[in-house]
């Protein structure tokens, strides 16, 4: 099928090689472009049962961000820090030529998104922004520090760091690295349906080079692009709550919550098209 055939090119990106895929009619007036962006464990494999759905009708372009699926580092692990990844994603897209993007984002990728729409880079370039479990980073620690400095708060707090364990466990050496060769890929491929190899391994420095700072947080960015955020309400790993706030710095926006686990980018992928379709 034509609308499926993939291109496939490679982009420089501060000593990396991003592996970058583009789907479906190349750019033109009146083709709708979209960028699917994923997180941890995953590579842009995560989007491809959607991207058959959607590369009929739109310019679909995704990526393996730095030194996960095709796309490598000179020096692993390399940078991962908040900001160079942000930079990668603008490389890809001056790449491609592409404004007027529809921005979409899962786990990581949307931790990347959030950063991306408040950057000045994004004005007439991404119109448009979808996130998937995954926060903005200063809205998650003021949120955080808001229930904490209210008892009522407290439950939901509570919540949401049992929720965020793994992190702590993420950052001990050598620990993680053993459980995901040992045991967790087999599981997780097993329960995924989809090959992420050494990808959970490669991806540990999201996590240690992302690290939350302790002093005071800065305060958002206004984001005027329309925004939705899609919240499947059964992701362990991220409250439902955690959504309470982002009206007060994100001028249109539109919250969605969907019967799913956080991997409801790839278990309800046809649920995934037909939002982006309609957008």
């Amino acid at each position: 099928m034509q609308a499926r055939k993939e291109r496939r090119s490679t982009v420089l990106s501060a000593g990396a090689e991003l592996a970058v895929f583009e789907y479906g009619p190349p750019p033109a007036h009146g083709v709708p472009t979209l960028l699917l962006v994923h997180g941890y464990p995953d590579d842009h494999q995560l989007f491809l049962p959607a991207i058959a759905e959607l590369a009929v009708t739109h310019h679909v372009i995704a990526y393996d961000t730095r030194n996960a699926g095709m796309s490598s580092v000179k020096e692993p692990p390399g940078d991962f820090t908040l900001n160079t990844l942000v930079n990668d994603l603008f490389a890809v897209l001056a790449s491609t030529g592409a404004a007027n993007v529809h921005l979409i984002g899962h786990d990581w990728g949307s931790i990347q998104g959030w950063a991306a729409v408040q950057d000045p880079r994004a004005s007439g370039v991404i119109s448009r922004f979808t996130s998937i479990s995954g926060p903005d980073l200063g809205h998650f620690l003021r949120w955080m520090r808001s229930r904490a400095g209210n008892l009522r708060g407290w439950p939901q707090l509570v919540a949401q760091l049992l929720r965020s364990s793994y992190i702590a466990a993420f950052q001990v050496p050598l620990l993680p690295e053993a459980a995901w060769r040992l045991f967790l890929t087999r599981l997780y491929e097993n329960a995924a349906g989809r090959r992420v190899n050494d990808n959970p391994i490669r991806g540990l420095a999201l996590y240690r080079s992302n690290r939350f700072p302790s002093g005071k947080v800065k305060a958002p960015t206004p984001v005027g692009v329309p925004v939705t955020v899609v919240v499947p309400l059964k992701d362990p790993f991220l409250s439902p709550h955690l959504t309470a706030g982002l009206r007060s710095w994100v001028t249109d926006l539109t919250v969605i919550p969907v019967d799913g686990g956080h991997w409801w980018p790839a278990t309800h992928h046809k649920e995934l098209a037909g939002l982006l379709r309609a957008s």
